[in-house]
């Protein structure tokens, strides 16, 4: 990308437009503009008004920077450093997961449940999107996430720190270094089949953690270990809240009834696929 007529902030959009149009990016026209946003820290409504301020040299290269590295498939959200999850702002990188508006079904489903004096588990807590999201919603609740990742953790300790939500971070493999009991344990772990993985859009495939989308042959490896532990960390009447993969309702539901978990419900997303799975402890 040259620099030659790039001077207005309206040029600069035009070709950065232009420029993902051109390397096969679905979201050309948002992604241009969000990255626009984020060098010049400007909203829409400044933009119209002023579209044809001539832009700083320095600000123009670095826009024109982090569209070459969207061009090459670099996830958007790990340019602008940020995500938005349920209303919320999160610190995102290549440590974790970056947030679906999917799993925010996952938090709705919690927050059904979840009442005042209630201690929450997360387990894969990755950013903390998830355990944050509900306990900002529920001040009153206790939440400890759990990652094996340090990296993870690091990042969802600063998104508690940033969204002044109080929060433990554990560092453990499942349930490990987990003590004590639970009234609600929430997860989304890896379920993405192994084999599947080489065949996901390069922005997930190439630069989010592998060991966040690895669910081992059949997709099912961590819902079976967490399954089977999770009943020595789970209250009498407490509820286990899953994320699952679109095509694995009814995988979850038998293999929750082999734990003898009652009032099993798979819940759809919009699009009409299943999206979380709960179950309630005798």
């Amino acid at each position: 990308m040259g620099e030659k007529d790039r001077k207005t902030l309206k040029e600069l959009l035009d070709s950065g437009i232009l420029y993902l149009t051109g390397k096969g990016i679905e979201e050309a026209a948002t992604d241009a503009w969000l990255l626009l946003e984020e060098v010049f820290q400007i909203s829409r409504s400044w933009y119209f008004a002023h579209s044809d301020t001539e832009a700083e040299e320095q600000k123009a290269r670095r826009y024109e920077s982090l569209l070459e590295q969207r061009g090459q498939r670099i996830p958007l959200q790990h340019l602008t450093g940020k995500t938005w999850f349920y209303g919320l702002p999160f610190t995102v990188n290549e440590h974790v997961l970056i947030p679906r508006q999917d799993t925010e079904i996952l938090v709705e489903e919690a927050l059904k449940r979840a009442k005042s004096g209630m201690k929450i588990l997360d387990m894969c807590t990755g950013s903390g999107c998830i355990l944050l999201s509900v306990l900002s919603n529920c001040p009153s609740v206790m939440g400890t996430g759990v990652d094996l990742s340090e990296k993870a953790l690091e990042t969802a300790r600063k998104n508690a720190a940033d969204l002044k939500i109080k929060a433990e971070f554990l560092h453990s493999d499942l349930f490990k270094q987990v003590e004590g009991s639970f009234d609600l344990i929430l997860s989304n772990p890896p379920y993405i089949r192994t084999d599947v993985i080489p065949t996901l859009m390069p922005e997930v495939r190439d630069h989010e953690p592998w060991m966040a989308l690895d669910g081992k042959e059949d997709g099912l490896y961590f819902y079976r270990k967490i399954l089977e532990q999770a009943g020595a960390y789970l209250i009498p009447g407490g509820w286990l809240c899953f994320e699952i993969g679109y095509d694995q309702g009814e995988d979850l539901r038998a293999l929750m009834q082999r734990q003898g978990l009652e009032q099993i419900e798979i819940v759809k997303d919009l699009a009409g696929l299943d999206r979380v799975a709960v179950g309630r402890k005798k």
